[in-house]
């Protein structure tokens, strides 16, 4: 679609549910509306939401770092501790040849928040930049991000699996490293910048 057709288009309308009655209002792009049911003042601030998405990614991003790169698990054995990431979780799967195990743990606990993370960015970057170009992809890039993040405590189960798995006998001790909270805000964070992103904000004229 060139921007003659884009300018052609009628004015778009949202539904907009009331937050006291519930009911589906029609909305444009003006700010402020009433609910036709209840009378309650709409408030529709496109641009507040877009604000809250880019700072909950932003901060999914910085916990991201750390969630790599501190302990995710501390292992005491005889009064000796030794702390392991994820990759070095990883790694010790890898040596006993659980390769299936290590596979898993790979794709929830990395790949998939990176992924989950790019694409919030490249939504967040293009509504910024008021880009009218390859919005049905964006689109598809926001249901992908959206179907994934309904699985994302799988990652924190993931990793539990991890703890579980790794057998040091009955004098060892298992703790929760640093770099576990900073996951677990990870995946927490990503769900509500998700859900924070409104789609419509693609399809909104510059």
């Amino acid at each position: 679609m060139n921007a003659a057709d884009d300018a052609n288009e009628p004015p778009i309308e949202f539904l907009h549910s009331c937050h006291e009655c519930h009911y589906p209002n029609p909305v444009n792009n003006l700010q402020k509306h009433h609910c036709v049911r209840c009378g309650a003042a709409l408030q529709v601030d496109y641009t507040a939401k877009l604000q809250q998405s880019w700072a909950l990614l932003i901060t999914a991003v910085i916990l991201f770092i750390p969630a790599n790169i501190y302990p995710i698990m501390v292992v005491e054995n005889l009064g000796t501790p030794e702390a392991s990431t994820i990759m070095q979780g990883i790694v010790l799967f890898i040596q006993h040849r659980d390769y299936l195990v290590a596979a898993i743990i790979f794709i929830a606990s990395i790949l998939v928040p990176a992924i989950k993370l790019a694409g919030l960015a490249i939504l967040l970057v293009s509504v910024h930049l008021k880009s009218r170009r390859y919005r049905h992809q964006r689109i598809k890039i926001y249901r992908f991000v959206h179907f994934i993040g309904r699985w994302s405590m799988l990652d924190i189960f993931v990793v539990a699996i991890m703890f579980t798995l790794v057998q040091f006998g009955n004098l060892s001790q298992i703790y929760a490293g640093p770099g576990a909270t900073a996951f677990a805000l990870v995946v927490i964070i990503t769900m509500y910048a998700t859900n924070h992103f409104k789609p419509a904000l693609i399809w909104r004229k510059a």
